[in-house]
């Protein structure tokens, strides 16, 4: 399980996100081997009195929040960031200075989906990779 959370200027956000979800989404399938249909992204536009970064990013910076379950290497994890920055500014244009992403990582015990916990679920795909 994982769920995106992206974060950027409200007069550009919009602009790339469908593009920035696909980005996002093909990694997240060739990192986490997550299926093709567990696409969970949620965009916030933010104004600018309302988003306050460092005077070396411009007005594309975007900063992305993972959350999924813990149990994934370490190489697993540096490979999706990797990947991410990498797509990202290749295929969208974002300098890889003006992306930030962080990785949640919670106990599937501590997740609540469709009625259960997140231990109880039947997941295709695996966590431990």
């Amino acid at each position: 399980m994982a769920q995106v959370t992206i974060y950027g200027r409200d007069s550009v956000l919009p602009t790339y996100r469908e593009k920035l979800s696909a980005t996002i989404h093909a990694c997240m399938i060739d990192a986490l081997k997550i299926t093709a249909d567990k696409r969970f992204h949620r965009f916030i536009p933010l104004a600018p009195d309302n988003f306050f970064y460092p005077a070396d990013r411009t007005e594309f910076y975007t900063v992305i929040e993972i959350s999924m379950f813990a149990g994934r290497t370490d190489e697993t994890k540096k490979y999706l960031l990797y990947q991410l920055m990498e797509k990202i500014s290749a295929e969208i244009g974002i300098s890889k200075q003006d992306i930030e992403i962080t990785l949640f990582e919670t106990p599937p015990s501590h997740w609540g989906i469709r009625g259960k916990t997140g231990d109880e679920l039947m997941l295709n795909y695996p966590v431990n990779i």
